[in-house]
């Protein structure tokens, strides 16, 4: 056999590859390996790129091990470890930007000849040369094995195996890996929601020691192929957000009010981007209702239609800064709040800096009539970047003005200043 013939085998097999994996890419991410052959024991290197092709920041949180299998000399599988280089990262990726990363892994000595080499979990497969034997096990044959070392061929201690989020007693097929199939009902779901406003639960001692939380998330209502951008239908939310205020000082400690916040909404945050990829320009247009969900004197809501054009400059340090003016006409309001109006203003005037990966400062100011001003400052530090190393942010609040609670919207608040924890900034 002339040496040509493997290499352009090799080539028949890599374009198959990238062509039936296109569609099915994972989350926006994209395997390769750093050589078209290798020999049984060399190491080659698996580089990744998450690309954010969404309408909002997206986080990527790499795994620090994945599971590899390839076929061995005899026709079975052979699964290996391949392991991050660096320190475990977790990227914070902003629209139409990407976070590259690698891991090392050393071709087992039992492989042989043109390998498809899948990573267990992912709809990823990779061609190599290993030279050697030229068939091998179907693809739909089942990985029945422990995960090796790929030098030595012993078992990798089980819970090093979990860890990587395999079984260490055997796996799945490369096709199963690698076939699109059809997601179950929850997997639809989880891919379809995404947050929306910030999530955070903040206690103050001023006046009386309370708490303020809040849940948000939208819920996306088509969702778009991953090898093309979305279709601008493909851009319609549902909206849910929910913001309490908790007295927890008082006997029975009760919830003072509770806002609930639906909202149906058109959000696109990549209408525009300067050929510099600097400044981008995004819209968020749809309705929403707020409520207190009380009856009698207590009753409180208020429906808007709004438009909130979105100006974002990435700055070169590392950060990006979005301008959004939230521009609301109010429609169907209660009998309880006519004048809501005059308070709340009719402009949300937002200002957000975000650090990668870091400080995360917003600013929301309102401008009712006759002086009645709302200002709120938000300030968030991952705590991952501190001593305790765990998931959410360390949340800052301040809050000065009306409106802090839907049935207070006309009653001015002193100031207030509270701390707390943020999963989302």
């Amino acid at each position: 056999m002339s040496i040509d013939r493997p290499i352009h085998a090799l080539h028949v097999l890599s374009a198959a590859l990238a062509l039936g994996m296109a569609g099915t890419a994972a989350a926006g991410v994209s395997y390769r390996l750093d050589r078209p052959s290798a020999a049984p024991g060399d190491t080659v290197t698996i580089e990744a790129v998450y690309f954010n092709e969404g309408n909002a920041r997206a986080t990527w949180e790499a795994p620090p091990e994945l599971v590899l299998q390839w076929r061995g000399q005899d026709g079975q599988i052979v699964r290996s470890l391949a392991r991050l280089q660096g320190e475990q990262a977790r990227y914070s990726v902003p629209v139409n930007n990407f976070a590259r990363l690698a891991w090392s892994a050393e071709v087992p000595a039992s492989a042989r000849g043109l390998q498809a080499v899948s990573i267990e979990g992912q709809p990823a497969m990779m061609a190599l040369d290993a030279t050697g034997r030229d068939s091998g096990t179907l693809a739909s044959t089942p990985a029945q094995g422990p995960v090796v070392d790929a030098r030595s061929g012993q078992p990798v201690p089980a819970p090093e195996v979990a860890a990587a989020g395999a079984s260490p007693q055997g796996g799945p097929s490369p096709d199963a890996s690698a076939a699109p199939g059809q997601a179950d009902a929850f997997s639809r779901f989880r891919s379809a929601i995404s947050e929306y406003k910030p999530v955070y639960f903040d206690i103050g001692t001023r006046g009386k020691t309370t708490a303020r939380f809040q849940i948000s998330a939208k819920y996306r209502l088509f969702s778009p192929a991953a090898n093309r951008p979305a279709n601008w239908y493909e851009n319609f939310y549902l909206g849910y957000t929910q913001t309490s205020l908790w007295d927890l000082q008082s006997d029975s400690m009760p919830f003072i009010d509770t806002t609930f916040n639906p909202s149906v909404f058109w959000l696109s945050d990549n209408l525009w981007s300067s050929e510099s990829q600097n400044w981008r320009l995004g819209v968020n247009v749809g309705a929403e209702h707020n409520s207190n969900g009380k009856d009698g004197p207590d009753s409180r809501s208020v429906n808007d239609g709004y438009v909130e054009p979105r100006f974002h400059y990435r700055l070169d340090g590392g950060s990006t800064l979005t301008f959004a003016p939230r521009i609301k006409a109010y429609f169907g309001v209660a009998g309880e709040n006519p004048d809501y109006a005059d308070y709340a203003g009719r402009v949300d005037w937002q200002l957000r800096w975000a650090q990668d990966n870091g400080a995360v400062v917003t600013a929301l100011y309102r401008q009712g009539d006759q002086q009645r001003r709302t200002t709120q400052l938000d300030f968030a530090w991952p705590l991952q970047r501190t001593w305790l190393n765990m998931n959410g942010y360390l949340h800052l609040q301040y809050f000065n003005g009306y409106g802090e609670t839907l049935l207070g919207y006309n009653r001015r608040e002193d100031s207030q200043f509270r701390v707390g924890l943020s999963i989302v900034p």
